[in-house]
């Protein structure tokens, strides 16, 4: 699934090309899904933000808000037009949304799977959306520290992985980047205590593989590609997701894999304590 780096490096890509564009028709799967896209119809994006996992492009001078989650297998890319009028089924069969642009390109959302979901809110107003609604802090928000994490981690007797995952301790971690962060802690994915200095730690560590991951232009395991369509290069660098039975690079134990609440976590036994 895309987390904060490849949501970012999407991001990116897509600001410089889409903000002074204007949705002038558009095409959508008849799904609940993703029929609200055409609700964007006819407004004018005025900015492309990021707040986790979620792509937000503002509408309108933010009147409101067309929201994008990739769910597993989303993507969003630039394409020349396709016809006349834009149509999912003219670029291919796994495109659940298009929206032709004022400049006449189209932008295109891609989803084999179908986990991701498009929504478009009054700016703000995420009643319906509770994953962002309740959403933690950016970990790229200079006020955010092994301070604020320990306090947001407190107060939950779940399994440390868990929490990261639940985005409210938070934002954009999700099950490759966990597993990063805590082995480079030193913190065993089912401890249910991280004290002051623990957290610290893995405040640094989350900071810091989400940068690589941003570097890097994201993690491409299987499906995920950029707006440009090319993958990333960040699995190149992981030390832990992935690599149950190899080494551990640190003292050559062999990685352990375990299913921790429904999600498959990669740790080692001897640099990771509980």
């Amino acid at each position: 699934m895309p987390e904060l780096p490849e949501v970012e490096t999407i991001r990116r890509q897509l600001a410089p090309q889409l903000i002074g564009r204007t949705f002038v028709a558009g095409d959508a799967h008849e799904s609940v899904k993703f029929a609200p896209a055409l609700d964007a119809v006819g407004a004018t994006v005025t900015d492309v933000r990021r707040r986790g996992k979620y792509l937000i492009f503002d509408l309108d001078d933010g009147a409101e808000e067309l929201i994008g989650h990739l769910g597993m297998t989303g993507s969003f890319s630039r394409t020349a037009a396709e016809g006349e009028h834009p149509a999912c089924t003219a670029h291919d069969a796994w495109v659940r949304a298009v929206w032709r642009m004022d400049d006449g390109n189209d932008l295109v959302f891609r989803d084999v799977r179908r986990f991701g979901r498009l929504r478009v809110v009054t700016a703000g107003d995420y009643a319906d959306i509770p994953t962002l609604r309740d959403m933690g802090p950016e970990p790229f928000d200079p006020a955010f520290n092994g301070k604020v994490l320990h306090e947001r981690l407190q107060g939950s007797r779940r399994a440390v992985k868990t929490q990261l995952l639940s985005q409210r301790p938070v934002a954009g971690v999700g099950n490759i980047y966990a597993d990063e962060a805590l082995f480079l802690a030193g913190i065993h994915p089912l401890s249910r205590r991280v004290g002051r200095a623990r957290a610290d730690r893995l405040a640094e560590t989350i900071v810091a593989v989400l940068r690589a991951g941003v570097d890097n232009g994201g993690t491409t395991l299987r499906d995920y590609v950029d707006a440009e369509g090319d993958a990333g290069r960040n699995q190149h660098d992981l030390v832990a997701y992935g690599r149950g039975g190899e080494p551990c690079v640190e003292c050559g134990t062999a990685l352990q894999t375990r299913t921790i609440d429904a999600r498959t976590s990669t740790f080692c036994t001897r640099c990771q304590r509980v």
